[in-house]
């Protein structure tokens, strides 16, 4: 077939799945509470769905489970300068509609990514160019030096530019389950292939028979399904509609693992769940009339810190597996130090006198903007907050919705329009340079964290900082950089760290192993079938 060709794979490739399918009957389907926010490489930012992506896109490198990263599209690379790579493309490689990969797919790709309406635009940041040396090499110049490049190519999915361009592909459309013909339909290198996708309602994926690598998980046919309910969850893990589901409810993972034939496998993550403030208004969105914005100041901000109490969270709502932190990385994450991790201590009387003395003894109303089907008892942690904010004098209230909704509310396609709004943030390159630029800093001419920081922070230092950490190559002065950017952030209270998301799965004997990530996501690379 040539580069012209656009949809999918030949409907006999797809027989073929299907009758290997049915004839090895090893069927893998797995559930979460939320689906995935789409198929285009480009957008969404989002674990789930960068999973799903990774499954049926490639990159030029690739990160495994524990966490190292390895060839993909790329077999070999070297770095000729500080701000010059040569990359050698894997040779005999197809998409899954019959195209050949070369390198115009990678500068296609790149030119793409470099949209201002990219999320996932942070891949390629500090690229400046990418030239074609033959039709499987490639150099690719960087703006400076560049210490975190190799991880951040792990996430730029290449596409076939044929098959894009054929499908109005070409600009980007940002926003959660975008309807465009690129977020519902897919064309990669991967090891899976799209073969069904109904949204909020199942994603069908099967072996890639064409693929270079070597298939070792047994999987026949993958299918995930979005389970909202945890009870419901739970209940198709049990009744053997599934094999394999997260987040396992707290209060069921005694129940799920002494029934037999499921075992749970619980781990911890690099997921920071915080609370964001809006930091650029003039007039907050809960103050209509009164040219006020409490948020902006410093005083208002460490009194809703220390309303909390993150101790009663751990110990009720999270039933004691939740880690607290100071800090929006990670132990787990390059440039995370111990000694900062100190939070500030709950202290419901210094937040009265805190408020009393920022002009505020009556408190101000404020609207807690929250998802209800995305993190662990995400919507129960902001019950909890709101309630903790009601008893230091504010006129707290809780918005909760599915997380598309906030999403799309909370963020750049609504505006920012929240005033106080929960996130969970992985660092996908496990690098204090990715929430520093995704989320510490607010630049319209550099754009970084204008797709990530909803409540649009911006410390002048820390955008330095940043700046310096981006293209820093020493490590002990790289760290230094690091600690000076986040002691800036905590004592700003530039968000409120709650704690470190602990992740639970629930695995039936069907499953002969899985290695859990740090990402907590779900590689079908890393499952293997008995």
């Amino acid at each position: 077939m040539t580069k012209r060709i656009a949809l999918f794979a030949l409907s006999a490739t797809i027989a073929m799945g299907v009758a290997m399918a049915a004839a090895e009957a090893k069927p893998f389907r797995y559930s979460t509470a939320q689906d995935i926010l789409g198929l285009d490489p480009a957008i969404n930012n989002h674990g789930p769905t960068n999973a799903m992506k990774s499954n049926v896109y490639e990159a030029l490198v690739y990160r495994s489970a524990p966490g190292p990263l390895e060839p993909g599209l790329a077999t070999e690379w070297q770095q000729v300068s500080p701000t010059l790579w040569k990359f050698n493309l894997r040779r005999g490689v197809k998409f899954h509609g019959g195209q050949d990969f070369d390198a115009d797919d990678v500068i296609f790709t790149w030119k793409r990514l470099s949209q201002q309406t990219a999320e996932m635009q942070y891949t390629i940041r500090s690229i400046k160019d990418v030239r074609k040396v033959d039709s499987h090499t490639i150099e690719i110049e960087t703006t400076g030096p560049d210490p975190t490049l190799l991880a951040n190519l792990a996430y730029a999915f290449i596409m076939d530019e044929g098959w894009t361009t054929q499908n109005g592909g070409e600009r980007v459309v940002a926003g959660a389950q975008a309807s465009t013909f690129v977020n519902l339909n897919a064309n990669g290198t991967g090891p899976f292939r799209v073969v069904e996708r109904v949204p909020d309602t199942r994603t069908v994926v099967e072996p890639n028979p064409n693929w270079w690598g070597k298939h070792e998980h047994g999987i026949t046919r993958a299918t995930f399904t979005p389970i909202a309910n945890p009870a419901t969850r739970v209940a198709a893990l049990l009744s053997g509609e599934l094999d394999m589901m997260y987040h396992v409810p707290l209060q069921d993972i005694d129940r799920i693992g002494q029934t037999q034939g499921i075992r749970v496998m619980p781990g911890g993550t690099a997921r920071v769940i915080f609370l964001g403030f809006d930091h650029r208004r003039d007039e907050m969105l809960d103050m209509p009339g009164t040219g006020k914005n409490p948020l902006k100041d410093l005083r208002v901000r460490q009194a809703l810190y220390q309303a909390i109490n993150i101790e009663a969270i751990r110990r009720t709502t999270m039933r004691n597996s939740s880690t607290p932190s100071a800090l929006m990385i990670a132990p787990s994450v390059e440039g995370f130090a111990a000694d900062q991790n100190v939070r500030a201590p709950f202290d419901q009387a210094a937040a009265r006198r805190l408020l009393a003395e920022a002009g505020y003894p009556n408190g101000f109303p404020l609207t807690l903007n929250c998802p209800n089907n995305r993190y662990v008892n995400d919507e129960a942690i902001c019950q909890n907050v709101v309630t903790m904010f009601t008893q230091v004098g504010i006129q707290a209230r809780l918005n909760a919705m599915p997380m598309p909704q906030h999403v799309n509310t909370a963020g750049p396609t609504g505006g920012y329009n929240s005033s106080m709004y929960m996130l969970g943030w992985t660092p996908a390159t496990l690098d204090a340079a990715n929430p520093l630029g995704e989320l510490l800093t607010f630049n319209e001419q550099t754009r970084l964290g204008l797709a990530n920081n909803w409540g649009r922070y911006s410390n002048p230092r820390v955008e330095a900082l940043t700046q310096q950490i981006l293209v820093e190559p020493d490590t002990t002065k790289r760290r230094a950089l690091i600690r000076e950017a986040m002691t800036i952030v905590r004592d700003d209270v530039a968000y409120i760290p709650l704690h470190l998301e602990p992740q639970v799965f629930g695995i039936r004997d069907t499953v002969a192993d899985y290695q859990l990530r740090a990402l907590e996501d779900v590689d079908l690379r890393s499952v293997k079938m008995r």
